[in-house]
């Protein structure tokens, strides 16, 4: 006896796990007519009826019940022998300061995801410095001066580059802002990195307006936009956000966000490169 038809054992396979040509057709996609009339040629192949056929369903035969265990078993081989083909899912995991996550590379995942399907790509917000080995992480993206641990590799993502902002629709967008000294006016939103704090200190500038301060430079951007007063935030973070730049601040020398990694191969090396292209 020749082999049956393996989309045939599929839809028998179905049939007998639903009791009914209607739903088995649902799960393969396909019309109840086209799984009944295959289950009939298979029948007609092996020589033997595999279902009872009722109004309101189906019942296997005793034959059909014996043959579905092995074709069930048989047909699950086939299916993990298959997935051992298909490229395995490589997981990296990027730590970035919570910041850089919600305001950067958030909005650029979507991307990513397109491009790289094959990568399960884990973030971990975080501003602490990265023990490669003993963290599990794969790459880091950190906020500073160049680093320069010998051990790792180190590329430049961009320059920090400060802007004063404002909401878009505030009044302080109509005003001109041509010095420091007329931002310090105003209320100023500071983040962790006290920016605001070192520029006024090294243009000897001591009175300023009120100050709020936060931790993250995320929350610092969202009082901006929340008309709260004038945040000083790196040019990358702004995006689409609903900012007007009032000012730029000099360059702070090699400041910048770095990205680290201790490994030029494999699928770190596939995620820097998608960073550094950005």
């Amino acid at each position: 006896m020749r082999l049956p038809n393996l989309n045939a054992l599929r839809m028998f396979d179905a049939a007998a796990r639903h009791l009914n040509f209607g739903r088995a057709a649902e799960e393969l996609h396909l019309t109840q007519g086209a799984v009944a009339q295959q289950v009939r040629r298979l029948e007609a192949d092996l020589g033997h009826k595999l279902f009872h056929r009722h109004a309101r369903g189906l019942t296997l035969t005793d034959t059909g019940r014996s043959y579905h265990a092995p074709v069930r078993q048989a047909l699950a081989l086939i299916r993990e022998a298959t997935d051992t083909l298909a490229p395995a899912v490589q997981r990296v995991a990027l730590s970035v300061p919570p910041s850089f996550a919600s305001k950067w590379l958030v909005p650029r995942l979507p991307e990513f995801e397109v491009r790289h399907p094959d990568i399960d790509l884990r973030v971990v917000a975080d501003e602490n410095l990265t023990d490669f080995k003993q963290g599990g992480i794969d790459i880091a993206i950190r906020q500073g001066s160049k680093p320069q641990e010998s051990s790792l590799n180190v590329a430049l993502l961009s320059l920090v580059d400060l802007v004063a902002v404002a909401r878009q629709d505030s009044a302080l967008t109509k005003a001109e802002f041509p010095e420091l000294a007329d931002l310090a006016q105003h209320t100023l939103i500071q983040d962790g990195h006290r920016h605001w704090d070192h520029l006024l200190r090294q243009e000897g500038i001591t009175g300023t307006g009120r100050v709020l301060q936060f931790n993250q430079t995320a929350l610092a951007m969202d009082a901006a936009m929340n008309g709260q007063g004038i945040a000083l935030v790196p040019r990358i973070f702004l995006g689409s956000q609903p900012l007007t730049e009032l000012w730029q601040a000099p360059r702070l020398g090699d400041q910048g966000f770095y990205v680290l990694w201790p490994s030029t191969q494999g699928r770190a090396k596939t995620v820097v490169d998608w960073l550094l292209r950005q």
